[in-house]
This record gives structure tokens, sequence and C-alpha cells, in this order.
């Protein structure tokens, strides 16, 4: 369906019905009514790689699944800057607002998006994916730790980052050192703790089953697991959570049970989100630089949006560098 089809069934020109859409003034209401209602009769949709190439504005759609990240700020300020800075338009829309998450994403491809900026876990959902390359519009997977080859990335080496701050937390001397899974649906929470594991293994340190616990990134279900494995009759020297919500929750449940940080608990985050730096003792954790790496994706997706979708050469996948950030929250273990 092409915007020449609208005009031969509204029985106007092709000029008209582009002004209709682009909504232009001087328009008679008549003509409008017509080409508005032959856009509805067919279902026609813009298509917005088209106008992108036109007028060298694109439209990305941003979505956002858990509006209590402390991520969220830094990764929607990211992307407003590099839009300013780049002149594209964007659409934020929630997955909350919506029964699922695919209808989010439809109701930014009815809006005429040219790619969308994809949050985990909806970028490792090859429904998500298949839904949007039947539209024609393009993805950027935003932070997946197993990108999908024909899709553009931006993301971080999640092993690498476990990796490296359970070496921290060996090197001063920890051996019983815990973990706080992540949400099982997201890419990111697997590699983490694939990252802790094999450092833990090549170290011959051993990870009892008692000493890994579920965590789904929020602050709630960091509570619940810091009261799980502070419970234990042999409570670990040290904990690394999956992400900081869930670290600055096992030291608020470490304060109220008067176990003292780090001099009795050492505690580790990752992601070094706001939270890190403002609770006491501050968290020890590893540094991604999310409001860049947005800003990348959204630069990436309107170069998407105003190219062919079949021109591979614009597909790339980006590793950010991480940063492991040592502060107050660890310590060698007592004794």
């Amino acid at each position: 369906m092409t915007l020449h089809d609208v005009a031969k069934h509204a029985g106007v020109s092709s000029m008209t019905v582009s002004r209709v859409i682009n909504d232009y003034a001087f328009i008679s209401e008549a003509a409008r009514a017509k080409v508005l209602k032959s856009i509805d009769e067919l279902g026609y949709r813009p298509n917005a790689v088209a106008r992108a190439t036109r007028t060298g504005v694109a439209q990305v759609g941003v979505l956002y699944s858990n509006p209590n990240s402390s991520n969220l700020s830094a990764f929607l300020m990211g992307a407003f800057r590099k839009a300013g800075e780049i002149g594209c338009q964007l659409l934020i829309e929630p997955t909350a607002a919506h029964p699922a998450p695919a209808r989010a994403v439809v109701k930014l491809i009815e809006a005429g998006v040219g790619a969308v900026v994809l949050p985990p876990p909806l970028c490792d959902d090859p429904k998500i994916l298949k839904l949007l390359a039947a539209a024609g519009v393009e993805p950027v997977s935003f932070t997946t730790a197993r990108p999908s080859p024909g899709v553009t990335s931006v993301a971080i080496d999640d092993f690498a980052g476990a990796a490296m701050m359970t070496r921290h937390l060996i090197e001063l001397g920890h051996v019983d050192i815990a973990f706080v899974r992540g949400d099982p649906t997201h890419s990111t929470a697997t590699r983490r703790e694939e990252g802790f594991r094999a450092t833990m293994a090549q170290a011959g340190l051993a990870v009892p089953d008692a000493h890994v616990v579920e965590g789904a990134f929020t602050y709630r279900s960091g509570l619940t697991a810091a009261r799980q494995l502070l419970g234990l009759r042999r409570r670990p020297s040290a904990i690394f959570a999956c992400n900081d919500d869930m670290a600055a929750a096992v030291s608020a449940v470490a304060h109220g049970l008067g176990i003292a940080v780090p001099t009795e608990l050492s505690i580790a985050g990752f992601d070094d989100t706001p939270v890190a730096s403002t609770i006491w003792p501050q968290l020890t954790t590893i540094h991604q630089p999310i409001a860049d790496m947005a800003a990348t994706a959204v630069e990436l997706a309107a170069g998407l949006a105003r190219r062919d979708a079949d021109d591979d050469r614009s597909r790339k996948h980006v590793l950010a560098d991480l940063t492991l950030m040592v502060r107050q929250s660890t310590a060698s273990p007592a004794g």
C-alpha cells in the first residue's frame, strides 16, 4: 500500500495526500476528510524509512520495561541528548502501560517509527524481533548479553564484568562469596552468573547451592535474598549482587541485623547507578556508561531509520568499556 494508492482511492492528487499526512495547512476540510477516510479504509501506514530519507528527520522509538530501575534516568538523558544533537524524533513508550510488551511495540510501529531501541528482556525476545522485521522496522538491542548476528546492538561484556568483580573479592581474601541472581529472562543476568561461577572455579573455590539465591533486579527482591543469605548458619563473608538495587537492599538488611559493612560483610553490586554512591557505605560496583550507551543506541537507530532496511552495512555491534569502581563496601574479611 502506497501513498499513490491512497490518492487514487480518495480521488485526489498524491501531493494532497502527502500534505494531509504531514499535517500541512491550507488543505480543504473536504479533501482532508476524503484522504483520512481512504487511509482508514485501506489501512495505510506511512513509510517511516522513506519519510526519514526524504526529510532527513528520523523517528526512533524507545521502549523501557522497568520504570523503577536506577538506570532509567541515565538511559533517557543519554537518549534525549543524542536526539537533540542529531535532530531525530524520539517516541518514548513504557511497556508497563500495556497488557503485553508486544502491544507497546505495535503502538510504535503504528506511529511510523523507522527503528526501535529495545531494552532487556525485549531485546532477547524472538517474537518481538520477528514482529519488527515483519513491519520493516529496525531493532537496536540495548544491553543484551547475547546479541543476534543480524541485529544492531549496544552492550557490555557482562561475563567479563562479573569476573572482574569476583576477582576483586577473591584478591581481598574472600572464599565464602554468595551471589544474588538477576531476572532470569534477561540474558545479562545469565552471563553475570556465568562470569561469577567461572572465576570462582578458576580460583578453586566452591559455590554451595545455598550461596546462590534468586533475585529480579529489584530492591524488593534484594531484601528477600539478603534475609535468606544472612540467615544462614554459616553466612558468607561477601555478597555479590547482580545489580546495584539489589546490593543496596543487601546493605540495608545487614545494617538492620547489626552486621558491620565492610568489616563483617563485604557487598558488591553491578552497573554503578546513582544509588551506588548515595548509600552508606558507598558500593563497590562495576561501572557501565549507560547514558553514553543510550546515546549510541539512538544514533545507530536514527541511522538505520534513514537507510534501506536491507542495507546490512548499517548494522553493527558496539561494546562499551567497563570499570571496576572500588568504594567502601568491600574490604578484607575479618579474622
